[in-house]
């Protein structure tokens, strides 16, 4: 018996309890006594305030974060609020423990179809330990479309609060107008800001929570001009046309950009995908080719040597085309 085989031994005992962790905090969040008394409370006062299902949804995710006792003790964590943060910004109803518990049950599938292939043991290690961290990359992802898309539907979003302030509607009016006529996820931005609004918030704290909710800095300095304006006083419909204007001008250098990086884009993914598919196609060809990579122990410090290579090269061409604007 190995080192590396009691650790995996450890990992798959670990891994497993925390996917029935997740797995009863995923049906006792949904299920349990605690959820279904909330979800009777929250339709009461929605019916009585006519509170919109897209609100009621969301007190019902934020309530069962602070129910479950595992979450109780993940909200404590710096690294737990800002995985929270980052799944609301991605648009998904995920929780922290739902996100964790994905990452826990991924490593032991891998491991069992990893016994089941004519690979090394450490290879499977390596790929069970970076499957962990594909729940987190998705997350990452969708986060990053989904402010993309915020930002391109920001200055049409201005355009429609500079007319309805023409055309003598109050701000929080116009907010509402977008919120209402705009799709996901400006529209589901504007709507939980308003509803800030209408309950209570400052209208200051609300545009603060708003751009907190959203990173983009094009809602900052929209924000930004906006509170600005409201003390200092001035024409708000003509500031929002200049914020429009700027942000549509710095789309057109930003593509701009994107088409002339698109060719080192392009040689970055043939130079990372060609190894692979070489590989690939050496396999299909000739099964035992490349079992010197890893039978021989030079052939396998070959492989690490390509490996970090890889890394570096993959780094050093995102650094080279990664253009802010």
């Amino acid at each position: 018996m190995t080192p590396i085989f009691y650790a995996s031994v450890i990992l798959v005992f670990i891994a497993v309890v925390l996917a029935i962790e997740g797995v009863w905090e995923f049906w006792n969040s949904r299920h349990g006594p605690a959820a279904r008394r909330l979800e009777s409370r929250i339709k009461s006062v929605s019916a009585a305030n006519g509170v919109p299902r897209e609100v009621v949804s969301m007190l019902k995710s934020g309530a069962r974060d602070s129910d479950s006792p595992l979450r109780r003790r993940l909200a404590r964590l710096s690294v737990a609020k800002a995985l929270a943060r980052q799944l609301q910004q991605a648009g998904l109803n995920w929780t922290v423990a739902k996100l964790l518990g994905f990452c826990a049950m991924l490593p032991p599938f891998v491991m069992a179809v990893g016994y089941l292939l004519p690979v090394p043991f450490r290879f499977v290690i390596m790929a069970a330990v970076l499957s962990a961290t594909l729940p987190v990359l998705y997350m990452r992802r969708r986060r990053a479309r989904r402010l993309i898309q915020f930002e391109r539907q920001l200055p049409d979003a201005c355009d429609m609060l500079a007319r309805s302030l023409r055309a003598g509607h109050a701000f929080a009016a116009a907010i509402q107008m977008v919120g209402d006529e705009f799709p996901e996820p400006m529209g589901g931005e504007f709507r939980a800001t308003f509803d800030e609004i209408n309950y209570g918030v400052a209208l200051n704290e609300a545009l603060t929570n708003l751009a907190q909710r959203v990173p983009i800095h094009d809602l900052r300095y929209f924000v930004i001009a906006v509170l600005i304006q409201r003390e200092t006083g001035g024409n708000l419909a003509g500031l929002l046309d200049g914020i429009t204007a700027l942000v549509r001008e710095r789309f057109k250098l930003f593509d701009k950009v994107r088409v002339l990086s698109a060719e080192g884009k392009l040689s970055a993914w043939v130079l990372v995908l060609l190894p692979f598919v070489t590989a690939g196609l050496m396999l299909m060809l000739n099964p035992g080719f490349l079992n010197v990579l890893w039978l021989d122990p030079a052939g396998l410090l070959v492989v690490q040597a390509a490996a970090g290579l890889m890394v570096v090269g993959i780094v050093w061409i995102r650094r080279t085309i990664s253009i802010h604007v």
